[in-house]
């Protein structure tokens, strides 16, 4: 899109103010069908952090997740969100969802071609 949906930043700033992880959401990126579940910037970062930080070899990366609340290049709570945070996230192909258990997205607005809301299913047979 070249202009975001303002719906869809609607959505996201509602996900952020209430800090709720509890929004579904399908979105299509560049052809790519992404579902799964928003969370807050913040919370999203967190759990990255933790991932992170618990690999012998991606631990230091986990900081740079941390440390964004410092940095003044992210966003303040004034501006509108420019990014979707998915967690418990899959990338939808034909009928299987990667991951299985779910991943971690960060989607630009203004990428997103088409959304709705609602996470789909994928079955394995």
């Amino acid at each position: 899109m070249s202009k975001p949906d303002d719906l869809l930043v609607d959505i996201a700033t509602t996900v952020e103010s209430e800090q709720c992880n509890q929004m579904s959401l399908t979105v299509v990126v560049q052809g790519a069908v992404i579902t799964g579940r928003l969370a807050p910037e913040s919370v999203w970062r967190q759990r990255v952090a933790e991932v992170l930080e618990d690999s012998e070899r991606l631990g230091p990366f986990s900081a740079i997740f941390m440390s964004a609340g410092s940095d003044p290049h992210v966003r303040q709570r004034s501006e509108p969100p420019t990014h979707l945070h998915f967690h418990v996230a899959r990338i939808l192909q034909g009928s299987v969802g990667i991951p299985e258990t779910g991943g971690m997205y960060r989607i630009a607005i203004e990428d997103v071609g088409a959304w709705t809301v609602g996470d789909f299913s994928y079955s394995d047979g």
